[in-house]
């Protein structure tokens, strides 16, 4: 869950600017930087994570949770940004026109009223790219590597669900499968749960607003 949560504090925000940012300014620039995101998103987590060890890992000598939730966090912004793209896409250029005739520059008629208009979309990919990220195991195993103690600093190596199913499904031992299956079936749980929770969130903030 720490590991999840950094890489949100690191994903989400850069991810739904990134995409209010392509939507809203189009050009040149934006025109790389949707390349560049969908790119993102066809590259494989061993990559991601082989990167970060490079740039935070080897240099700093030592395994953590921080490098680990960077590793996740860049695989989320890619995700967050082309769905918030396409969400604000699909928000009628009349709600646009009508913020901007208000007086509103176009910085705050995107920030309070284009998101909040596309808010069902952008938690939603929101919801897909936490939910993809918390099954990741081959970043986590150049960055976080695991552990069986408990963490107690951001700077500690840590475990997670994916190292511990990694570690329980190639033990020879018939227990170690078990616990596999055990933690697999928990991981399910969760992120089956988060998607509830995000999808029960999202339809009563639109019933709120209607």
């Amino acid at each position: 869950m720490v590991i999840v949560a950094l890489a949100s504090l690191i994903g989400i925000p850069v991810g739904v600017f990134g995409g209010a940012y392509l939507a809203e300014y189009p050009g040149k620039l934006a025109y790389y930087v949707r390349l560049l995101s969908e790119v993102l998103t066809g590259v494989p987590s061993i990559v991601t994570g082989i990167f970060i060890y490079e740039l935070i890992v080897a240099t700093q000598h030592r395994f953590s949770a921080l490098s680990g939730g960077i590793a996740l966090g860049v695989m989320m912004i890619p995700i967050v940004a082309i769905s918030t793209h396409e969400s604000l896409k699909l928000v009628p250029s009349s709600i646009r026109e009508g913020g901007l005739a208000l007086g509103l520059s176009r910085s705050k008629t995107l920030v309070h009223i284009l998101l909040s208009a596309a808010r069902s979309g952008v938690i939603t990919g929101i919801a897909l790219a936490v939910a993809r990220v918390m099954g990741e195991t081959a970043p986590l195993l150049f960055t976080a590597l695991g552990s069986q103690f408990m963490m107690t600093s951001l700077n500690d190596p840590a475990n997670s669900l994916t190292l511990l199913i990694f570690d329980f499904g190639t033990s020879p031992y018939e227990n170690a499968h078990t616990l596999a299956w055990g933690a697999a079936l928990i991981l399910l749980l969760i992120v089956l749960g988060l998607n509830m929770v995000v999808r029960a969130a999202s339809r009563m903030k639109i019933k709120s607003t209607e």
